[in-house]
């Protein structure tokens, strides 16, 4: 019972030894990934799909101008006495004897086939010509809307990016430490042997190599998990590839001149307007349903008792003034939900615009805050790491505590996972600057 627990046990580690191994480690840049971004990913196509769809309905209302044309053949046999007579008339095929009373009171059976050409033209529909301007501002707003989409992802990616460059610097930092750890274990545990320290401190010394373990398989877990991000955001399959960074996360940082002037010019607040004026405009097109509507009409007919036939034809050509004077308060009602929608729509497009006015502000201040931070981490990790340095020496010599080593030793640690954090803070905040100002 025990071999086969020990078999189990093997076959389990190698079983996930070889799914680790599977996966292939793909290094990848930041421009292939914003190339890959803009043909893969989901998101962006749902932008578009939206788009598309806003373009149709503004083809639909091309039907405003153009006319609409219907083609029909319609074949019947009737007993009817006004269809019979009414069919043999557009057949031009009435005779005196059509006249007889009791013909047209019992007429035979009579088959008719009509081909019928109609058209249809609109002339004069001012609720129709708002309605088509509303279309249209929807459509760019929708475009302007999958635009600025666009520029969000590559902002995504970009953060995906340095998440994933800090992943892997913070691995190498902690795979320095934890070799740094082992090798002090080892001095202490020959200083233990000597007899020259207790077996506390041998201890001490353990646990702060197992917590470094811990931290490093930890780090390793968010290299993954910010790799299948990546591959979330460029719709891959995460379960066969590991991405690495091509380029590694640098621990300075580059100032640049960034003016943080609110501009309306940035796409989503140009979506914002126009969906605004599509608002509007269905307003006014709501308001216009009020006025009469002018469309001209034709038809061109031809008429046999055979199939296909056309032996008798004859058009008809007109126009219609139409004006729905009163429908039961459904204009009104009408009117009313545009007018509010509309009033809506300005009061959010407000709201959005002070919004955003408020967020580049935060924004501007926190890339102030964050270039100060990487200034003082930068300081503060040099100071951990001369300290570190003195007393690993003095421990060497006997002259400090195995405490104060550790203690050193992880303060340097940490300082220096929190330099390359505030090294990523500055360098988002700063490319989430130019993308509210973009």
């Amino acid at each position: 019972m025990k071999n086969i627990k020990i078999i189990a046990t093997l076959t389990l580690i190698a079983l996930v030894s070889s799914i680790s191994f599977g996966q292939d480690t793909l290094s990848i840049s930041k421009s292939e990934l914003i190339q890959k971004l803009s043909d893969k990913n989901l998101q962006l196509k749902i932008s578009e799909k939206s788009f598309q769809s806003a373009q149709a309905d503004y083809r639909q209302s091309n039907a405003l101008f153009l006319p609409n044309i219907n083609v029909s053949h319609t074949g019947m046999i009737t007993t009817n006495p006004l269809m019979a007579f009414g069919s043999k008339l557009n057949q031009a095929i009435v005779s005196p004897m059509d006249f007889d009373p009791s013909l047209l009171n019992n007429p035979t059976r009579t088959q008719n086939f009509a081909t019928k050409i109609e058209v249809q033209q609109p002339l004069l529909n001012i609720d129709g010509i708002y309605g088509r301007q509303a279309a249209k501002s929807k459509m760019i707003a929708y475009q302007l809307q999958s635009e600025r989409t666009k520029e969000y992802l590559e902002l995504e990616v970009s953060k995906a990016y340095m998440q994933l460059q800090l992943a892997y610097k913070a691995v190498k930092v902690l795979e320095k430490a934890n070799a740094t750890g082992k090798a002090n274990l080892k001095l202490v545990e020959n200083y233990f042997k000597q007899g020259l320290l207790q077996k506390t401190d041998l201890l001490n010394v353990q646990v702060r190599v197992n917590e470094i373990t811990n931290q490093l398989q930890l780090a390793k877990s968010n290299t993954q998990n910010a790799s299948d991000y990546l591959a979330f955001l460029l719709n891959e399959d995460a379960s066969d590839k590991i991405y690495k960074p091509a380029e590694a996360l640098d621990n300075t940082i580059i100032i640049e001149p960034i003016n943080p002037k609110f501009t309306e010019n940035r796409k989503d607040i140009q979506a914002m307007d126009k969906s605004t004026e599509a608002y509007k405009k269905m307003f006014l097109s709501s308001k216009m349903n009020f006025l009469p509507r002018l469309n001209a009409f034709g038809s061109y007919e031809w008429y046999d008792r055979n199939f296909l036939g056309t032996t008798a034809r004859g058009y008809l050509i007109g126009a219609q003034l139409s004006w729905n004077v009163f429908d039961g308060y459904k204009s009104i009602g009408k009117f009313e939900k545009t007018k509010a929608d509309y009033q809506k729509a300005e009061a959010e497009t407000d709201l959005y615009k002070k919004q955003s006015q408020l967020e580049l502000n935060k924004t501007n201040r926190q890339l102030k805050d964050a270039e100060n931070k990487v200034g003082l981490s930068q300081l503060a990790f040099e100071q951990s790491q001369e300290a570190c340095r003195i007393r690993q020496n003095r421990f060497a010599q006997g002259l400090e505590k195995t405490t104060d080593l550790l203690q050193s030793e992880t303060q340097m640690i940490q300082k220096e996972l929190e330099h390359l954090q505030s090294v990523f803070e500055y360098n988002f905040t700063k490319q989430y600057l130019q993308f509210l100002t973009k």
